[in-house]
């Protein structure tokens, strides 16, 4: 078989390479050669990549969730969300269970609340929901049950936490999330609720009003000043209702109505249904003040020394947010009361 003749470009080719190497190879054996050599381009680099500057996230704070573990009682469920449209600081209660702290080395019950207040925020006068956090110092959970109580209800309620799905839990600093619970000796617990907000649409609307007028009870060993006040607060049913308060030891319950029929915020023809409703307040006022000094004088019969030495000894300590450029100016609205049951604190944070 004859070998295929070589093309003229692969026979100048071969000519070339003898005059400058003398090399002997035949044009027929050039073609394989120079094929594979014309056919290999050079690789081209890709052009590197930029360094990307590493992102740095603030490292978060050992107890920086803490106010938030505590359930914010009688906040309406359409008002919790608002208390995250404002960048609020705890630090001062972050700091208090540091060492030289106030809370430090203590067992402490805390549950949260909102206080209403009209603030400036950015320029602007609005209402604002401030959060606050009440801290008990005791050995002993202060208290297993909820008061529910309002001007819009006649009827005070004093029931188990667990009929409102809360309960003190413990309360686990970040740091020691990755641990067993039950291997931890928690010294915090807070007022947590489990009741879901996706499930209220279920609940009758009473019910769901039941957690508006919750308040943290507390059953002390001594009577408060709410106990022995003689006001009590009016809310006559007419349209609009007469809101007012009425003292039965100062007020003359004839003038005071007179007075209102002066200044046709009750109507004439009111007159005697008005009264009738006001000694009605009275009387279940009186009422309620004497069952509670019975369950108080019953407690306290009923209490071992050990228990009764806790209720004894036991502070509150009420916490507001620190001043931070994001927040509103709260100083002038601070004030040591808590609700009814607890009264004041003992100190203001």
């Amino acid at each position: 078989m004859r070998k295929p003749k070589a093309s003229t470009a692969a026979k100048k080719r071969w000519a070339a390479t003898k005059d400058e190497k003398g090399s002997s190879k035949s044009p027929e054996d050039l073609p394989k050669q120079s094929t594979k050599a014309t056919s290999k381009g050079k690789r081209v680099k890709a052009p590197p990549k930029p360094k990307q500057e590493p992102e740095f996230f603030p490292e978060k704070r050992n107890l920086e969730d803490l106010w938030q573990a505590a359930f914010p009682v009688g906040t309406e469920w359409e008002n919790m969300d608002k208390l995250q449209e404002i960048n609020w600081n705890f630090s001062n209660l972050e700091n208090a269970f540091e060492e030289g702290g106030e809370l430090y080395g203590k067992k402490v019950y805390m549950f949260g609340s909102t206080e209403p207040q009209l603030l400036v925020l950015n320029g602007e006068q609005k209402v604002i929901l401030i959060p606050i956090v009440v801290a008990v110092v005791s050995p002993i959970p202060p208290s297993d049950k909820i008061g529910i109580k309002s001007v819009q209800r006649e009827n005070e309620e004093i029931i188990p936490m667990k009929a409102m799905k809360m309960a003190w839990v413990p309360y686990v600093p970040l740091e020691d999330r990755q641990s067993q619970v039950d291997r931890l000796h928690t010294q915090i617990y807070t007022l947590g609720c489990t009741q879901r907000r996706s499930a209220l649409k279920l609940l009758k609307t009473e019910r769901v009003k039941q957690y508006d007028y919750c308040l943290p009870y507390f059953q002390p060993l001594k009577a408060d000043d709410d106990e022995e006040d003689t006001v009590v607060n009016i809310m006559y049913p007419l349209e609009p209702p007469i809101v007012c308060d009425f003292d039965w030891d100062l007020d003359d319950l004839e003038e005071f109505t007179t007075e209102l029929i002066k200044e046709e915020a009750l109507p004439e023809d009111q007159k005697d249904a008005f009264k009738d409703y006001v000694k009605e307040q009275v009387r279940e006022r009186k009422k309620a003040q004497k069952q509670s000094r019975e369950a108080r004088r019953k407690a306290i019969e009923d209490m071992d020394p050990q228990t009764k030495a806790a209720f004894e000894n036991m502070r509150f300590y009420k916490f507001y947010p620190v001043q931070t450029p994001d927040t509103p100016d709260i100083s002038q609205v601070k004030v040591p009361y808590i609700n009814r049951y607890y009264g004041k604190a003992h100190v203001v944070m």
